[in-house]
């Protein structure tokens, strides 16, 4: 069995190693991220498991605090020794468990290492230290790939960096933001170590390759996970008594209820679609998440809102509209009364039967009136969804801020008519509102309509 490729990762204090790590290796969990430095004291190991194995073993450092100090110190020592024979001569001496211990830590590690992930901090001026830090790295004679950390910031000083590495011999390097990483980036990383490491081109490629395809599984079940999402609201449906509505008190509190199912089943969707990209639940402030913004229950059921947004989403005369007998409540984004559901039950009467329509004229001679949610509502739920997958896809497990997400995405007119055409289907099926009590061939059956939406969605 090989043995894991060890990465090292080194570089100044407060360079972001542990936001880096975190990163590539998608736990927010590990170490600890902050903007004070010196936050890393000991090495910490993390591996990267490929079918059940560590494929790679990073090793996070303690940052470098005084390097120009300590090249002086080796450079000082026996001249008739060689520059290996000097590192070794410190790390031997008291020197490394006292003023330099930090740095002793740094070069043990690197010594052991593979290779190195050199980690800058781009925002940096490129001081002289800098320079210091790279002349004791390279004592150690490992394989060195710099990594231009944070280069989307306002101030990040790349070129003077690149400068910097020409100067030692490293014209290698790899830009990334552990923040909001360049999609693709890890990708570039282990290539290029391939052309460090030779002898382990093999073993990073397939590296790559995972990942390639654990970002592809990723976002497959972030789609069904929408998806699901999307057909179990748009067959999730109230009954009300129609002689209940004419209390306004009572017909407000069906009407928030319903409101509160729908917000709490779309925050429980996007908690899950967190953690399937390695989030907790309190890393993202999205426009499903009222508990922290109070700016989605003004959206999802305003109708001013829904009318703008169902222009902005290309939805036009696709959404509304739909087929209904009798009693119709306007309401911002839900249907009250027997127009939704009739009218949702005849457009799939072909492939569905009568039984919706039975149901649903049924209950307007009984005096039931059904509240549902509208395809406006339920286009914005989606577009929403997309907006904050493609966020978390290019944000770094470093990140210290609160994502702020806004729906912006549109719609093409064949994703609108496919969607609009899942949300009638599903209407007709009130069953798919609770997908754990189906029968197998109604599951057959969602599960097919999910990977529709699900095809819609990722065009």
């Amino acid at each position: 069995m090989a043995k894991p490729i060890a990465l090292a990762l080194v570089g100044h204090t407060n360079a972001g190693k542990t936001s880096l790590l975190r990163t590539l290796t998608r736990r927010a969990d590990f170490g600890e991220v902050s903007n004070r430095p010196g936050t890393t004291r000991q090495v910490e190991a993390l591996g990267l498991r490929i079918d059940g194995r560590d494929a790679l073993r990073f090793l996070d450092t303690p940052g470098l605090e005084d390097a120009p100090a300590l090249l002086d110190y080796v450079q000082q020592l026996d001249a008739g020794l060689s520059r290996e024979q000097r590192l070794q001569a410190f790390l031997r001496g008291p020197a490394a468990q006292d003023e330099f211990e930090q740095e002793a830590k740094v070069l043990r590690c690197l010594l052991e290492a593979d290779a190195a992930l050199l980690v800058i901090d781009a925002r940096e001026v490129p001081l002289p230290k800098f320079a210091s830090e790279i002349e004791l790295l390279m004592l150690c004679a490992r394989p060195l790939m710099p990594v231009l950390n944070f280069v989307c910031h306002p101030h990040a000083q790349e070129p003077a960096w690149r400068r910097l590495l020409a100067d030692h011999g490293l014209h290698a390097y790899l830009r990334f933001d552990a923040v909001a990483p360049f999609v693709g980036a890890e990708q570039h990383l282990y290539a290029d170590l391939g052309a460090l490491l030779p002898e382990r081109r093999e073993a990073l490629t397939a590296v790559a390759e995972h990942l390639r395809r654990e970002a592809q599984a990723r976002r497959a079940a972030s789609l069904t996970l929408m998806s699901d999402l999307l057909l179990g609201l748009a067959a999730y449906r109230e009954t009300i008594q129609k002689a209940s509505l004419a209390d306004p008190a009572q017909k407000a509190r069906r009407i928030a209820a319903f409101q509160a199912q729908v917000l709490a089943r779309s925050r429980a969707a996007q908690i899950q679609l967190l953690g399937l990209h390695g989030f907790g639940p309190d890393s993202a402030e999205a426009a499903e998440l009222p508990a922290l913004s109070g700016r989605w229950e003004s959206e999802l059921f305003n109708a001013e809102v829904l009318k703008s947004a169902g222009k902005r989403l290309g939805a036009g005369a696709a959404i509304g509209g739909a087929i209904g007998l009798g009693l119709d409540v306007a309401l911002a984004g839900l249907s009250l009364g027997a127009a939704a559901t009739v009218g949702a039950a005849i457009g799939g009467v072909a492939s569905q039967g009568l039984g919706a329509v039975g149901r649903s004229l049924g209950n307007k001679l009984r005096g039931i009136a059904e509240l549902s949610l509208e395809d406006s509502a339920l286009l914005l739920l989606a577009a929403q969804g997309l907006t904050l997958l493609q966020a978390l896809e290019r944000r770094g497990h470093a990140a210290l801020e609160v994502l702020q997400i806004k729906a912006e995405l549109a719609f093409n007119a064949e994703q609108v008519a496919a969607l609009a055409a899942a949300f009638r289907v599903a209407r007709a099926h009130p069953d798919w509102a609770v997908t754990a009590q189906l029968s197998p061939s109604e599951a057959a059956q969602q599960q097919r309509h999910s990977k529709a939406v699900a095809t819609a969605l990722g065009l």
